[in-house]
C-alpha cells in the first residue's frame, strides 16, 4: 500500500499531539481518543474546503496546531504562520514544524492584538473566542481582499447575530462534516459598523 507524504505527516502530527498533550493540554484530555476522527478530520475538511490562493495563511491562537499545522501539511505550496501567545504551546508548534520537516511554516509567539499586522490572504481560527471578539482579531490581520475561515461550534448562529451588531461582513456557512451543529464560516468584506 502506498502512503502519501500528507498521510505520513498527519500520522506523525497525531503522535506528537498525543506525546505532548499530557504536559501542556493542547486538546481536552477527554477528546484524545477522537484525535483523528474529530480534531484532525475537522481541520482537514477546512484544508479541502479553502483551496487557498497564494499568499500568507495565518492561524490565530494556534494552540495544538489545529487547524494551522494541518493546513501547512495539506498545502505545502503556501506560507503558513502560526500565531500563539503561550510559550509552551509555541514550543510544541516549533518542535512539530521541525519534526514534520515543514518548510512553509513559522511561529510567532505574541498576543494577537500585539503582533505586527500580518496582511494575510487567509486567516483561520478554531475554538479561540466568541465571534464578535474574533472579528477584531481578523480585521487587524486580514488583507482587504482576504478570507477568514472560522470554525465555530453549535452556537455559531447566535455568535453571527451578535457580531453583526458591530461588524458588517459577507459570509457563507459550511456545515461541519464532524459535527452537524457546527460550521466553518467563510467570511469576507469585513467592515466595522
Amino acid at each position: 500500500m502506498i502512503v502519501s507524504r500528507e498521510t505520513e505527516r498527519l500520522e506523525a502530527f497525531a503522535g506528537l499531539l498525543r506525546k505532548w498533550n499530557p504536559a501542556i493540554n493542547l486538546i481536552a484530555p477527554s477528546t484524545v481518543d477522537q484525535l483523528e476522527s474529530r480534531h484532525i478530520a475537522d481541520a482537514l475538511q477546512l484544508a479541502r474546503l479553502a483551496q487557498p490562493t497564494p499568499g500568507l495563511w495565518l492561524d490565530l491562537g494556534s494552540g495544538g496546531g489545529l487547524p494551522g499545522l494541518v493546513i501547512a501539511i495539506a498545502h505545502p505550496q503556501i506560507p503558513v504562520r502560526l500565531l500563539e501567545s503561550d510559550q509552551r504551546k509555541a514550543a510544541f508548534l516549533r518542535n512539530s514544524i521541525r519534526e514534520l520537516a515543514l518548510q512553509n511554516t513559522d511561529v510567532i509567539c505574541r498576543r494577537i492584538e500585539m503582533a505586527d499586522r500580518q496582511n494575510a490572504e487567509n486567516i483561520s481560527a478554531r475554538a479561540l473566542a466568541p465571534l464578535p471578539q474574533l472579528m477584531a482579531y481578523v480585521d487587524r490581520h486580514l488583507s482587504p481582499e482576504g478570507t477568514a475561515w472560522l470554525m465555530k461550534g453549535r452556537n455559531w448562529q447566535k455568535e453571527v447575530a451578535e457580531a453583526r451588531k458591530v461588524w458588517s461582513f459577507d459570509m457563507k456557512a459550511h456545515q461541519s462534516s464532524t459535527d452537524p451543529d457546527a460550521a466553518i464560516l467563510e467570511i469576507t468584506g469585513i467592515r466595522h459598523v
